[in-house]
């Protein structure tokens, strides 16, 4: 008799144990599936973006095309060394400008960490130099981060369309000729993210003023398309060969070539960044979408862990409810 009832009291006491773990796994079930339902629709969001993005890059090729087929006749017509203009002229190098493109949002991978790390190793470089820099970020990241370690930031651009503007891009442009020709700073470089692939992007630096004339020569491009194979998402790239043609011999300007120069040479700084904002964004996108991919895949393994855990208590627990059944009658 008293092995029987050490016996229910030792049963009691699994039963209580197992029951509230049974619940506790059934509760954390729940929220795994809630939060793959969270980061599914956010990697979908992103997904949506990337395709407006893609669409931007495209409607704004015909202008670009037809700036860079101007400048390229106006080259050939010119002796760019000869020409006094301001954006044109090389200083000496005492305070660099540094333009930091980052995000405004989080959840993004190792997007706004890379691109400040790239910043960090660029400010090191110029204090090595003994050449004096200005920050000028783009994107709470970037700001929140530089803000905390008192860096000196010239000015700030935050809450901008996830999608960039051409208006934004002028706004931010117009900041950056007024530093130059101020001789505030004498050369001004652009920190941004290159967007490579869905699950690569590259960090790197552009230098954005003074313009050279080399790097107003028309460039082959690329541009890149999402699309979906088999359900998962993809990127077609597609090299666009741009025609070099030059003016006819006979044109006739009515104004002077240089003034068309010193008109056309910021509109082309403001194509240059527009590109390199939306190639920012393009790259955050991904990013997003492939850390959101990750968290839908890792919360599915865990989901079945889970179950797998769930499945072997309740077993255990329905075997020992028959141990019981059994024992009792047996003691009767």
């Amino acid at each position: 008799m008293a092995q029987l009832q050490l016996f229910f009291c030792v049963s009691s006491c699994f039963t209580a144990f197992v029951m509230p773990n049974l619940k506790a796994i059934r509760d954390r079930i729940q929220s795994v599936k809630n939060t793959r339902k969270i980061t599914e629709a956010m990697r979908l969001v992103a997904a949506a973006k990337v395709r407006r993005a893609q669409e931007q890059v495209t409607s704004t090729r015909p202008f670009a095309d037809c700036l860079a087929q101007v400048l390229y006749g106006l080259q050939s017509r010119l002796r760019f060394e000869d020409v006094d203009l301001p954006l044109l002229q090389a200083r000496e190098v005492e305070t660099v400008g540094l333009l930091v493109v980052s995000g405004d949002r989080g959840l993004c991978g190792g997007y706004n960490a890379n691109i400040i790390k790239r910043a960090e190793a660029r400010i090191r470089e110029l204090k090595a130099e003994g050449v004096n820099y200005k920050l000028i970020p783009v994107g709470r990241k970037a700001l929140q981060y530089f803000k905390r370690r008192d860096a000196p930031i010239s000015k700030s651009f935050s809450g901008l369309e996830q999608i960039p503007s051409a208006a934004e891009a002028s706004n931010i442009a117009d900041y950056l000729l007024a530093l130059f020709l101020s001789q505030t700073v004498d050369r001004v470089e652009l920190v941004y993210t290159k967007f490579v692939s869905l699950i690569s992007s590259r960090p790197v630096i552009q230098t954005l003023l003074p313009l050279t004339p080399q790097g107003l020569e028309v460039k082959d491009d690329e541009i890149f398309r999402l699309t979906s194979k088999s359900g998962n998402f993809s990127v077609e790239r597609e090299t666009v060969t741009a025609e070099r043609r030059e003016l006819p011999r006979d044109t006739i300007f009515e104004q002077d070539p240089t003034q068309i120069l010193e008109a056309l040479l910021p509109l082309y700084l403001n194509n240059q960044l527009l590109r390199a904002l939306q190639e920012a964004a393009a790259s955050e996108l991904a990013a997003r979408m492939t850390a959101m991919n990750n968290a839908s895949d890792n919360a599915s393994d865990l989901l079945v862990s889970l179950t797998r855990s769930y499945n072997k208590a309740r077993q255990a627990s329905i075997t020992q409810e028959i141990l019981e059944v059994v024992a009792g009658a047996n003691a009767l």
